[in-house]
């Protein structure tokens, strides 16, 4: 019999996406911006390189205009001369395009709040100042020899026929593509994929999107943008960032591949590489729960699942780990059953009676309800305690 990794019945897979679906990747940029995050010129291009290894096309390497060691930092990126494409942000303003020309980047990410709160309490801005700055950021940029897109800034709280007007206007303008915001994340699926939609219909230029996940909704509202229209996903990895972070590049790829039956040619078994080394020189542990790289996401305590994946892994895993370079864990606890048991002191040649079986389950059994997991010199210490006894209890589970 033939099993399958995901459901026979997932509408995904009927979902309509773009021919081509770009990756544009803002850890270096956006990442950054989670507070108290600082990489240095080296960690930022050690993690472009393996951004590059793994075979993201375009990285987002930082906001030149922040800083000079920012900008020396996107220029010896550049330098490196990777295949991915290499993009940089800035304001709408010629110091800014400057800096980004100065680098010499492959494409200059251009943004302009255009909310009602953004134009009246940041930048005290008209509407059409906003709509004559975008435009004339565009033209300076190209100007200086640059490829431009404009994002609006906190699109899914601006007025739509505004936004439109803006977007028409950086089209024709000749901007490479624009961009849609969700900077609060604060817009569910049906918004998301509707506004890209408007957006298609009004322009034919390439439509990016940039979503956040405050309301945990990040993955999906992708996935949505794309069924709209986007071609271009801005991802950061493990989903750092500002707030509650940005979408997860590698829970985006994943889903895109095996829910929706699209490859984008990413290299997922460096997934769980690339994230020890972000959250490493993040100082910022991964979270055990995290999908795809976290500690758990791969382990099992449960008996009844134990068992069973022991027989066959995909009962309870639906990729495998190896995918992701993560790595399969069978943890014990109080949870745990017989069958895991078993297995362990098989691995060494330990003969034991189904009694001393049952005294060894109990034993884990009590030392996870005391302090959680049983490490693995706790649980030989266990049976060896067990084994050197004739206690039997029969009626173990």
């Amino acid at each position: 019999m033939r099993f399958s990794a995901v459901s026979p019945y997932n509408a995904s897979s009927k979902a309509v996406l773009p021919e081509r679906i770009v990756i544009y990747d803002s850890t270096l940029r956006d990442g950054e911006q989670m507070p108290g995050i600082h990489f240095t010129p080296e960690q930022k291009i050690a993690i472009a390189t393996k951004l590059d290894e793994i075979g993201v096309p375009q990285i987002e390497a930082g906001f030149p205009a922040v800083s000079d060691q920012e900008k020396r930092s996107v220029k010896a990126i550049v330098d490196l001369g990777l295949d991915a494409e290499i993009l940089c942000l800035s304001r709408t303003l010629p110091a800014d395009i400057d800096a980004a020309a100065d680098c010499n980047v492959d494409m200059v990410l251009l943004f302009i709040g255009t909310s009602d709160l953004h134009m009246r309490y940041k930048l005290k801005m008209a509407r059409e100042e906003v709509v004559r700055r975008a435009v004339t950021s565009l033209e300076y940029a190209h100007a200086r020899g640059l490829k431009a897109s404009l994002s609006t800034e906190d699109s899914t709280r601006s007025d739509l026929e505004f936004l439109l007007e803006v977007y028409k206007a950086c089209e024709n303008a000749g901007a490479s593509r624009v961009g849609i915001t969700d900077t609060l994340g604060c817009a569910g699926p049906e918004a998301v994929s509707y506004l890209v939609r408007k957006v298609r219909e009004k322009t034919k230029t390439p439509i990016s999107a940039h979503l956040h996940n405050d309301f945990g909704l990040a993955v999906v509202n992708s996935v949505a943008a794309l069924t709209g229209g986007a071609q271009a996903i801005a991802t950061t990895v493990g989903g750092i960032g500002e707030r509650s972070g940005n979408l997860p590049l590698e829970q985006f790829v994943m889903a895109l591949k095996h829910l929706y039956r699209r490859d984008l040619g990413i290299r997922t078994e460096g997934f769980m590489e690339l994230t020890k080394m972000v959250f490493e020189y993040a100082k910022l542990p991964i979270p055990a729960n995290q999908p795809w790289v976290g500690a758990n996401a791969f382990s099992h305590e449960s008996g009844i699942h134990v068992a069973a994946v022991l027989n066959c892994p995909m009962t309870y895993e639906c990729v495998d780990p190896e995918q992701v370079g993560n790595r399969r864990r069978l943890v014990l606890g109080k949870h745990s059953g017989t069958a895991l048991v078993k297995s362990r002191l098989d691995e060494r040649g330990v003969i034991a009676t189904q009694d001393q079986i049952c005294d060894i389950v109990r034993a884990i059994k009590k030392a996870g309800e005391d302090h959680g997991r049983v490490s693995d010199d706790e649980f030989w210490k266990l049976v060896e305690g067990v084994m050197a006894k004739t206690t039997k209890n029969p009626d173990c589970s």
